[in-house]
């Protein structure tokens, strides 16, 4: 689940944004839209409490961010977050395996080879294992990034752009992929996108059940 209200970061030396209040279920979906430069990629740093704000209160899965800081804050996200990053972020000098194991090690967690396994297949990509990530499709590396997002089966799933760049079948199975990983969990899912296919693409697959909301960014600050 993720709850704000009043949510407003300030950049140094630069604008105050203004972000409309949410309350979305655990299990639900939304959707976060807005031309580049909006603040989407902020919001989900203040949500995955990599920032904090300047004023408002966030409660992201069951935690009140406000009493988290450092060593607290990160081992409360590699616990509770899933996060799918524009930049996948991969170590080029680790092999597949060896990428998962170490969100494992963040977590404060003994490698579990089975657990990895297991992630890897649910994502379809457990032939990859001990590949290393230059020798990786774009897709087969987004599979594999996932894998690592959600190894810890985390409370919250938040994806940044995840269909930049890409084609509308690779688009389609993008969304998807992050929608059906989720619901497995029963995970709250943020995407956050300027991409106006999202949209169009989740509806359609989502249960009668599941919340989906939405947050429209403008460029706009205080």
């Amino acid at each position: 689940m993720i709850h704000s209200h009043g949510l407003r970061y300030h950049y140094p030396d630069g604008p105050t944004l203004a972000f409309a209040d949410v309350a979305v279920p655990q299990g639900g979906v939304l959707l976060v839209s807005g031309p580049s430069g909006c603040g989407k990629s902020t919001w989900l740093a203040l949500v995955a409490a990599l920032m904090a704000p300047a004023a408002g209160t966030l409660v992201v899965a069951e935690q009140p961010l406000a009493a988290l800081r450092g060593a607290s804050a990160d081992a409360w996200r590699a616990r509770s977050i899933g996060f799918l990053p524009q930049a996948l972020h991969l170590s080029a000098a680790l092999s597949v395996q060896r990428n998962l194991a170490l969100a494992q090690w963040a977590a404060g967690q003994a490698q579990d080879d089975g657990a990895i396994t297991r992630a890897l297949q649910a994502l379809g990509v457990a032939e990859l294992a001990q590949r290393r990530p230059a020798q990786l499709s774009g897709g087969q590396a987004q599979r594999v990034a996932l894998a690592r997002a959600v190894l810890m089966r985390p409370r919250v799933i938040l994806a940044d752009e995840p269909t930049a760049s890409l084609d509308d079948e690779a688009a389609a199975a993008a969304v998807t992929l992050l929608l059906h990983t989720a619901q497995a969990q029963v995970a709250t899912l943020a995407i956050a996108t300027h991409d106006a296919r999202v949209a169009a693409l989740l509806a359609p697959q989502l249960p009668s059940q599941t919340s989906l909301q939405a947050l429209r960014l403008l460029r706009s600050s205080l």
